[in-house]
């Protein structure tokens, strides 16, 4: 059976972490995925009483979500970081608005530049790569797409498939997997409310309780390296709700 984790920025609204992992622990999670809002700015006792809790709680964190800005400008913070908690895979996750390029040129030349920062992780030992939201799938004038242009530009970049955002960018996740799959080390996991409903929720669901087609997805992401599959709900109102309903319906695929 493959293994749910949980990306611990779907409970950033319900504090204290220590809560969340213990509610994990107790629904039989025993993965979650960091990012950089929980240990960016720690120094490495606070980063060691972190490891403590996942260790207490038998959660391990495999994969983590660290900001460009970090991986750049603090290289040894973010090894340290990903050292002292367990972390395999190095995941970049976004790029704000005011920073993304506008043609494929531009697009190609971020892919060149992750793959450069991503170089001493690699030699490290870390997977490393690109993780997805709904913009690199907008069509560019020439006709491809950012995250084309990001794996070119980007050859040995790892994927973290967030298949919700594939879709809701416009894109055929199925294609994608298809086309890319040998590149998947992780999937976000999560789930697209029916038009018109969540609308509290930003029109995301539980697992389970959308329109994505997981059943499906599940067999054809077997199929890819995948390692790590990844629970997320960018706003849910209910966290013990999420964390249940989630796992059960995960259980099913």
């Amino acid at each position: 059976m493959t293994t749910l984790g949980f990306q611990l920025y779907s409970a950033r609204n319900f504090p204290p972490l220590s809560d969340t992992l213990k509610k994990l622990s107790q629904a039989g999670y025993t993965e979650v995925e960091g990012y950089g809002g929980i240990y960016g700015s720690l120094d490495e006792p606070a980063l060691q009483a972190l490891r403590s809790d996942l260790d207490a709680n038998g959660l391990t964190m495999p994969t983590g979500h660290f900001g460009l800005d970090l991986l750049e400008n603090q290289p040894a913070q973010a090894m340290t970081i990903a050292r002292t908690l367990g972390i395999e895979a190095i995941y970049c996750p976004h790029l704000a608005p005011d920073q993304r390029p506008t043609d494929a040129s531009g697009w190609c030349a971020f892919g060149q530049r992750l793959g450069e920062v991503g170089k001493r992780y690699q030699d490290a030992g870390y997977v490393f790569g690109w993780h997805n939201h709904d913009f690199e799938f907008k069509t560019l004038a020439d006709g491809s797409t950012p995250q084309e242009q990001i794996f070119a530009g980007g050859p040995d970049l790892a994927w973290e498939a967030d298949i919700a955002w594939v879709i809701r960018g416009g894109a055929d996740p199925m294609a994608w997997i298809e086309s890319y799959g040998k590149r998947i080390k992780a999937v976000h996991v999560k789930d697209i409310a029916p038009a018109g409903e969540n609308v509290d929720e930003d029109g995301w669901a539980d697992v389970g309780h959308g329109t994505v087609d997981w059943k499906a997805l599940m067999a054809a992401l077997r199929q890819t390296p995948a390692k790590h599959f990844v629970l997320e709900h960018d706003n849910p109102k209910d966290i013990d709700r999420l964390i249940a309903r989630s796992a059960a319906a995960f259980d099913t695929y």
